[in-house]
């Protein structure tokens, strides 16, 4: 909760009167400050880094106290990092790894730990995730959701996944961060792959990145209300599309030819111009080929 969805979430649900514990990867920093000068004596700060299991049951046992024999209503998953852009063959496996202990193992990790109090109260768990987790990229935490979301209907438990549209959240409009991402990307990839895509290739890629965060969305309502809605509706739905666009993408998805969705996709996400490299040149051979071939037909003509 030190910025974007997280902090706007704590804010709001402390204002309609919930008692929040809200997580912080640094209790000194602006994000944690903040939330103390605005909100209610009601919130509890808690430091946790969800990658470290240590620091998500020390969370755990700090809530339980301050609970007592109160329940826990619901849990609010927000945490995520985008570290990667480009090509799947062209981002760095340690990029990978990194994404996945945040966005998954660390969401599943506190999911699992917390799960024993929102059994009991027959709670919520709130889990904002993304559309590229369906659109185009498999998605390990779209699917842990849904398998929990089965597994937990027994016990009372709701499980809803937010699916916001573009928004400035995070490092998505830091010039400076992909910046230093593109030049870590050029760095350490083999000469030989740089040499099939091209550093054009690279760089525009870098740039459409930089123009969507550019463009995304600066205002977090429709998140902050899909989640008000996910904890508060005596029948939250499964999923929320909070934005312009999502809810268009997932019935396109759904409902459409592979022709048509990657048409759609290629127009609406992808936009690039430029093929990589190897590409480019393998079409000039293929072009400079044709017309040889086409000089040989005429002179066998005349």
């Amino acid at each position: 909760c030190d910025s974007g969805f997280g902090k706007a979430a704590a804010k709001r649900l402390d204002w309609l009167g919930f008692e929040v514990f809200a997580t912080v990867l640094d209790l000194s920093g602006e994000g944690a400050r903040d939330l103390q000068r605005t909100c209610s004596p009601c919130l509890t700060l808690l430091q946790v880094d969800i990658t470290q299991p240590q620091q998500v049951q020390q969370a755990l046992l700090d809530t339980e106290a301050k609970l007592g024999l109160k329940g826990l209503w619901g849990l609010v998953n927000n945490a995520g990092v985008c570290v990667n852009f480009g090509d799947a063959e062209l981002s760095l496996m340690s990029n990978y790894r990194g994404c996945m202990e945040v966005n998954f193992f660390g969401t599943l990790s506190v999911t699992k730990s917390f799960l024993p109090l929102l059994r009991r109260s027959k709670g919520r768990i709130v889990t904002v995730s993304s559309p590229a987790g369906d659109q185009p990229f498999p998605s390990a935490l779209n699917l842990a959701m849904n398998t929990l979301r089965h597994e937990l209907q027994p016990w009372g438990v709701h499980v809803s996944t937010i699916l916001p549209s573009s928004y400035k959240t995070g490092q998505s409009s830091n010039h400076a961060y992909w910046e230093q991402q593109h030049k870590q990307l050029l760095q350490s990839l083999p000469a030989a792959l740089l040499e099939d895509y091209g550093e054009d290739y690279i760089n525009e890629t870098k740039e459409l990145f930089q123009s969507h965060g550019h463009q995304a969305n600066e205002d977090f309502s429709p998140v902050i209300d899909a989640i008000v809605q996910a904890l508060l509706s005596p029948r939250p739905l499964v999923r929320y599309f909070a934005g312009p666009g999502v809810g268009l993408m997932y019935f396109i998805n759904n409902y459409f030819p592979f022709s048509v969705r990657d048409r759609f996709l290629q127009k609406l996400f992808v936009k690039k111009t430029l093929k990589p490299r190897a590409l480019r040149k393998q079409h000039g051979f293929d072009v400079h080929l044709n017309n040889n071939n086409n000089n040989d037909e005429d002179k066998v003509t005349q």
